[in-house]
């Protein structure tokens, strides 16, 4: 009987043809060099090691893995081994078990930058925003000068709206090298804070460095839209489609000026090339303005067999069920009306609130920029997301609307509608404003078709009235002035007191009444909607 040969490690001599041809840029070579060898020496952790990369540099990724993995087995210990598997498993889009192997990287060895770096790429890769900005911020504090990492945790905060610290990281991150893609970041996350015109500047610049960036040109038109300078606008959305003409963004935004502009014919050929948010929604809202019924009552019959959380497909199924002498039987909210709440905010009611003097004053004198807005008539509306600034009065508001909100659940807990069901789990503030109005003042029928609940809170109300209704609220399920076979649709005016809160479907039409008196009217709106993803 031969007797068992002892295990052994490969020779210099017998490993250096393997990393000759790894060198010479020959994989294939090694590849089989090093197969060859690990017969006589199975338990070689470099012979594993060199296999695996010979595999590696074919693109032979979990075959790489596994032969880092039985290198890893015999030894594992090796940072940089741990860190190499993170990478393939990066590659080949198993991005759990990468963010495991860099974890392991930095157990190892805590100061390896890199491994910080694309630990902080998997998390962000899984919506996993906190635990990667957390990554980005070490990988920086190892090496302050990184800018791929500085534009990534920029990234990340704003995926969390904390724009402020996004801004100021960008900033940083432009005074180690310019770069368009993140001026045009900077740009978006200024104008998400409501600074129209730095939002501006900083779009420019990157259209300096990258005359032909599409998407710089069409949040370039939207800001200029949120100024009233429509003409502008447009232009700039044209650009962006001229660039490339698939654009979703570009498309969409350009749509939905046709659609205000009455255009309903164009506004339709551009939702349906944008394939872009509520596309459906207001491809078939043009078909139902412009008297199309039959082919309106397919498409919506249609749409509404796939797609059963649209408050904007309520709104459209409610009217058209209505109009037509019918029920809606779209279960997004059949009933809206029966799902308007009206209570208070303790702490800005009463005449001594020192909340909301401390909101009006803060209104009147804060670095926010204000936006035009077509339906809104003697008044102002802010840009922006009013609830997600850093101001403190904004975040006690915010921390006394989420209780209200809660309200809200409690009050309609057990309703059989979508609506209810998949309510809002955290109360985040999809967007948030103010509205100021003067004499005069009115906000035409509409409904927030990017809301889900909606809702508005009163600082300042016009106090001498013509009639009980002047400055009020009326909620109904017919507006913006849709085709009608009736008058006979649901409709009920709300007068608010000062300190009040009313929330409702964002399906349903909602308009200020006007009011004769010199007096200021003064509230913050808001629309909450579902979290997709991991952070719901």
């Amino acid at each position: 009987m031969k007797k068992p040969q002892a295990l052994r490690e490969p020779t210099q001599q017998e490993i250096q043809p393997i990393v000759q041809a790894l060198n010479g840029g020959y994989p294939v070579q090694a590849e089989a060099l090093a197969k060859k060898l690990i017969k006589q020496c199975p338990n070689s952790f470099v012979l594993h090691n060199l296999y695996g990369n010979a595999l590696a540099g074919q693109n032979k990724y979990k075959d790489a893995v596994t032969s880092f993995r039985k290198a890893l087995e015999i030894d594992p210990s090796v940072a940089e081994l741990h860190f190499n598997v993170g990478i393939l498993l990066t590659n080949i889009n198993r991005i759990e078990e990468a963010i495991t192997s860099y974890k392991k990287t930095i157990k190892l060895n805590p100061s390896l930058t890199d491994a910080h770096y694309n630990l902080g790429a998997a998390l962000q890769d899984q919506g996993e925003f906190e635990q990667a900005a957390e990554s980005y911020k070490k990988a920086i504090e190892l090496e302050p000068g990184f800018f791929e990492a500085m534009v990534n945790l920029g990234v990340c905060l704003q995926e969390q709206s904390q724009l402020q610290p996004a801004i100021d990281i960008y900033q940083r991150a432009l005074t180690i090298q310019q770069d368009a893609k993140v001026y045009f970041n900077l740009g978006t996350a200024l104008k998400n804070e409501g600074k129209l015109e730095d939002a501006i500047d900083s779009y420019n610049k990157a259209l300096e460095l990258e005359p032909n960036y599409a998407e710089v040109h069409s949040n370039l038109g939207e800001v200029l839209r949120d100024q009233g300078r429509y003409e502008e606008s447009v232009e700039f959305y044209k650009q962006a489609l001229i660039l490339d003409p698939t654009l979703p963004v570009a498309n969409y935004s350009l749509a939905v000026y046709l659609y205000d502009s009455g255009d309903l014919a164009g506004a339709l050929e551009h939702f349906k090339a944008s394939q872009f948010a509520d596309w459906e929604e207001r491809m078939l809202y043009c078909l139902y303005k412009t008297e199309r019924y039959e082919e309106f009552k397919k498409n919506l019959d249609e749409l509404k067999a796939v797609k059963h959380d649209s408050p904007f497909l309520s709104t459209l199924a409610q009217h058209y069920a209505e109009n037509f002498g019918g029920e809606s039987d779209y279960n997004f909210c059949p009933d809206p009306m029966s799902f308007v709440f009206h209570t208070n905010i303790p702490e800005i009611s009463g005449e001594n609130s020192e909340l909301r003097d401390a909101l009006l004053e803060e209104i009147r004198s804060a670095d926010v920029s204000e936006k035009m807005q077509g339906r809104l008539v003697n008044g102002v509306q802010s840009a922006g997301n009013l609830l997600k600034r850093p101001e403190p009065v904004f975040q006690q508001l915010a921390a006394c609307v989420v209780d209200a909100v809660e309200r809200y659940r409690q009050n309609f807990e057990g309703a059989d509608c979508v609506l209810i069901k998949s309510f809002p789990t955290k109360t985040e503030f999809a967007s948030s404003w103010y509205v100021r109005m003067k004499q005069g003042g009115h906000l035409n029928s509409h409904i927030h078709e990017e809301g889900w609940i909606s809702g508005a809170m009163y600082l300042s109300l016009p106090t001498k009235k013509a009639h009980e209704h002047e400055g009020s609220i009326e909620v109904s399920t017919h507006g913006d002035e849709y085709p009608t076979k009736h008058d006979n649709f649901q409709a009920k005016a709300l007068a608010p007191e000062v300190g009040d809160f009313i929330m409702f479907p964002s399906s349903l039409f909602h308009r200020t009444i006007p009011f004769s008196s010199d007096e200021e009217r003064i509230c913050i709106a808001f629309d909450l909607k579902p979290m997709t993803g991991k952070h719901a």
